[in-house]
């Protein structure tokens, strides 16, 4: 049997005696999200009957974010989920008639805040989905709603009121006596006129909005001493709608937005008032020829005043001109109830909560802002990075193969992003990272096609022909485009791939066509690891010191490959002769064959050609370079006497390569040419002697 539920999936195979939750089905009601500051940030939220939650929006480990990667904060129907700006450890998380507390997630102390009644007398109203707000201008101030607006000025420890009932305070909404019908029906989501949402303004101190479920929209401009009811003013709001959000603008005190929905009566439209004059004049910014579904929230970018986001019962939308007009995001995002938004700052990612698909992260919304300085006329091309990103170490996952059926989300790729936006045909543009020195450290070749593009770069710079390696490198051990399709994405270039770059400031500048931008962009080491600056610096030097082993075996691997590559035309050509002739030359060709397989085998170890795995180890010249090479850059530590002595050694191996190999054509090459060229055929390449 199969149980669907408001917390998932059940299911039993053996009629009920025991169940397993399928924890894969990517599915969640959240009423709210919130972000940190930490690195990687966090969001969090609470769920329709599945309690509070913060996770990682991105994780430094290998695989995807998963369930065991997010903290359980508190218990019941969960809802909004704040952090303590002063200590991210700690949160403030609550669950229906506003069970309001604080959670250490390091330690699981907790502390139960829920505000007093201020006498005997007063019966507190709490929403199912009570309203708290942090203070913008006080980190240890919070404020709470009930009909009442609570403040805090020691994080929960103490409240006052400091308002009167902000609500219609209408006793045939608020009479709960007839509850239920058949049977009694009171858990608290049956409150009515109380305060659901709260917005101090960053900009001003105590400048208050604050919204009703009863249709009341209320300010103060002096924390609470006195207030101004402006419900009458938003001239097309529908009386008793629900006000689950005001936003106040970032940039102006008298800016404010405002959204209400009406669906409760029968009204799916959407609304979302502004207001420029502190609430004396609003306007309606959305309709249903602007977007599908009822309106839940909005947020306008807080560096960019012409971007904001919508969302509503049928998805998310973007303005890129003020409001005037709005496209529905489908590039990868679900048509899905969407209730909250949430930017964070640092990485400009924007955090969104869903009713019914979980949470999701757009990253870097830089471009979007680029776009959107111009209310979308944009230029045919420009490039957006972020201004600065950490090369972090990624951990091992924990498990290597999963037998539970975990749900992994997928995780934000690594690497630094780079967003291209063109407007032609054009499939490929041309990528230059520069140094302050204005030296190219790397050249690459992204995939890409009109509209906005992302490409991530590994932070990698380009490197020197390890021995051994292929004659020209070509793609990169972590460049790929945001399908994942784009492994080989610098194939155009030939450009060997180094070891990644010290930190500091580099510049993009990317062409496409005859059109070229640039951008700068400051590369972090990972804050959890010591400064390996003199380590790097060190194992580059000794790097260099090997190099010129590497060419010389190179030299001779490159000499042997061509010899391959004659005698495999030379018997293709003679394949069909029958003369006497011929006969001669393949002869001496089978002679000389044999001797190349012997030298590669020489520098490399034999070929193993029978069936199974691996090969019978031995010490071969290659083995012994490449020995040295891992010495070298496989420790977190300075070179010393078994590098050094590693890198003798190798010298030694690669001056026994290069005698072998110059000795083989000096006498037996040579002499295998003279012979092949005393007939009509030209085949061969002159040899140059290793230095």
């Amino acid at each position: 049997m199969v149980d669907g539920n408001d917390g998932g999936i059940g299911i039993t195979r053996d009629g009920g005696k025991t169940w397993m939750f399928d924890e894969k089905i990517p599915v969640g009601q959240f009423y709210h999200i919130n972000v940190d500051n930490e690195i990687p940030y966090h969001v969090m939220g609470g769920m329709q009957d599945n309690g509070s939650w913060r996770g990682p929006a991105y994780t430094t480990t290998q695989g995807g974010i998963r369930n065991f990667d997010w903290d359980n904060l508190w218990g019941g129907d969960g809802f909004d989920v704040m952090p303590d700006p002063e200590d991210a450890n700690w949160v403030y998380a609550m669950s229906q008639g506003g069970s309001v507390g604080r959670y250490n997630t390091q330690t699981g102390q907790s502390s139960y805040i829920k505000p007093p009644a201020p006498d005997a007398k007063t019966l507190l109203r709490f929403n199912w989905n009570a309203a708290i707000a942090q203070d913008p201008f006080d980190k240890k101030t919070i404020y709470f709603g009930s009909q009442f607006l609570h403040k805090s000025t020691n994080k929960g420890a103490g409240w006052k009121i400091i308002s009167p009932d902000l609500t219609t305070n209408d006793s045939l909404k608020i009479d709960q006596t007839n509850n239920g019908g058949l049977s009694i029906d009171i858990t608290g989501a049956e409150n009515h006129c109380t305060i659901i949402c709260i917005a101090p303004s960053a900009v001003q101190k105590d400048l208050i909005y604050v919204g009703t479920d009863d249709g009341k929209v209320q300010v103060t401009t002096n924390g609470g001493a006195n207030w101004t009811d402006l419900t009458a003013n938003i001239i097309g709001l529908p009386k008793g709608a629900w006000i689950p959000q005001i936003r106040t603008s970032s940039y102006n005190a008298n800016e404010v937005f405002v959204v209400a929905n009406n669906y409760r009566q029968g009204d799916f439209a959407p609304y979302i008032f502004r207001s420029l004059d502190g609430g004396k004049t609003w306007t309606n910014m959305v309709d249903t020829k602007k977007v599908t579904g009822y309106a839940l929230t909005v947020l306008q970018d807080p560096v960019e005043p012409n971007l904001i986001f919508v969302g509503t019962e049928q998805g998310f939308y973007v303005s890129l001109d003020n409001g005037v007009s709005y496209q529905q995001w489908k590039n990868g995002y679900p048509s899905v109830s969407t209730y909250d938004f949430a930017i964070q700052d640092r990485e400009a990612d924007l955090a969104i909560a869903t009713f019914g698909r979980s949470l999701w992260v757009l990253d870097d919304i830089r471009p979007l802002r680029k776009l959107a300085a111009t209310k979308g006329e944009q230029s045919k091309f420009f490039v957006s990075a972020p201004n600065a990103a950490y090369n972090f170490s990624i951990k091992n996952s924990p498990y290597e193969w999963s037998t539970w059926g975990m749900w992994d989300a997928p995780n934000k790729p690594t690497g630094l992003p780079i967003s291209v936006y063109l407007t032609d045909s054009t499939k490929k543009v041309k990528v230059q990272i520069k140094d302050l020195k204005d030296q190219v450290i790397r050249n690459l070749t992204f995939k890409v096609d009109s509209g906005l593009n992302r490409n991530y770069w590994g932070f990698e710079q380009k490197g020197k022909r390890a021995a051994g390696a292929p004659k020209t490198g070509g793609g990169g051990r972590r460049m790929f485009d945001e399908e994942g399709g784009g492994a080989a994405a610098n194939e155009d270039d030939k450009e060997f791939t180094g070891r990644d770059l010290l930190s500091g400031k580099y510049k993009f500048v990317i062409t496409a066509g005859t059109n070229k931008d640039s951008v700068w962009v400051e590369v972090k080491d990972d804050p959890r690891l010591p400064l390996k600056n003199e380590v790097v610096l060190a194992q580059d030097a000794a790097l260099e010191k090997l190099q010129p082993v590497n060419d010389k075996y190179n030299a001779a691997l490159d000499l042997v490959e061509d010899a391959e590559a004659t005698l495999a035309a030379l018997k293709a050509e003679w394949k069909d002769k029958k003369d006497k002739g011929v006969d001669t030359l393949n002869k001496a060709h089978k002679v000389i064959a044999e001797k190349v397989k012997e030298l590669r085998e020489y520098m490399m170890g034999k070929k193993q050609e029978k069936q199974g795995y691996g090969t019978v180890p031995v010490i071969t010249p290659i083995g012994v370079i490449r020995n040295a090479s891992m010495l070298i850059m496989g420790k977190n530590t300075l070179p010393a006497e078994q590098e050094d002595a590693a890198i003798a050694a190798a010298v030694v191996a690669a001056d026994g390569v290069a005698a072998k190999v110059n000795a083989f054509f000096e006498k037996d090459w040579a002499d295998f040419r003279k012979l092949v060229e005393s007939t009509p055929i030209k085949k061969f390449k002159d040899v140059e002697i290793i230095k």
